[in-house]
């Protein structure tokens, strides 16, 4: 009856372990992906280059150009 129970905690003990070496990377492979993941915008330079830029980096205050100023804004080029 003893060694019964024994190799029943040795058998949920060692599916538990074998069962968390599968487990743990996958979920540290999850968390380090969320952490790299960064989203950008793509945006107009002034030159008229397409550009891609981290959404971090664009500051929070924004100011609106006036109509008069969109077809000056592109150096070199009139609308």
């Amino acid at each position: 009856m003893r060694s019964e129970k024994l190799s029943r905690k040795k058998f949920v003990l060692w599916g538990v372990g074998i069962s968390s070496v599968f487990v743990v990377p996958t979920f540290l492979k999850f968390t380090s992906a969320k952490k790299h993941k960064t989203t950008t915008e793509k945006m107009l330079t002034q030159d008229g280059r397409l550009v891609e830029i981290n959404v971090a980096d664009i500051p929070a205050e924004r100011k609106e150009i006036k109509k008069s100023d969109i077809s000056t804004w592109i150096h070199g080029k009139t609308l």
